[in-house]
């Protein structure tokens, strides 16, 4: 599967090792992730020499194609809610995880279109994914949508 990762970028990058985590086992699972630079160190660098018209016109692109979206939603971020609310309108499966505590906005958890998933362990977020992932290939064979 196409699976759009998101998550904080200029927000801030303290769950990196957690979007690192994520966007590995995507990959291991087979799918492709073409966000998946996002989840690097290196993404500040990459992202300062694209202009914020190439930025949006790209991930739109990539949004378009996708199967799913999967986000880390633990530190606010104006991009990752724009992706979010974007798929949600484009009815794309939208998966989101967060620290356990992390403050997420009603917006994100209040929404029955999007399944929340609030973890202690990164790992209980990737079990979470691989899950919803499956009932997405489930459904898709028989034509339906998945929600909660």
């Amino acid at each position: 599967m196409e699976i759009y990762f998101s998550c904080s970028i200029t927000g801030g990058r303290k769950d990196e090792p957690a979007y690192q985590a994520i966007v590995a086992a995507l990959q291991a699972d087979g799918h492709q992730v073409p966000t998946a630079i996002l989840a690097f160190p290196d993404v500040m660098h990459e992202e300062v020499q694209v202009s914020a018209a190439e930025t949006y016109a790209r991930d739109m692109g990539w949004l378009a194609a996708c199967d799913a979206v999967v986000a880390e939603v633990s530190t606010p971020s104006h991009g990752v809610g724009y992706e979010i609310a974007s798929a949600v309108a484009m009815e794309k499966p939208v998966i989101c995880g967060c620290r356990q505590g992390a403050r997420v906005s009603k917006m994100i958890s209040g929404d029955p279109h999007i399944v929340l998933v609030e973890y202690t362990e990164v790992t209980q977020y990737l079990s979470e994914i691989r899950d919803f992932l499956a009932r997405i290939e489930l459904t898709s064979h028989h034509g339906g949508n998945i929600h909660r």
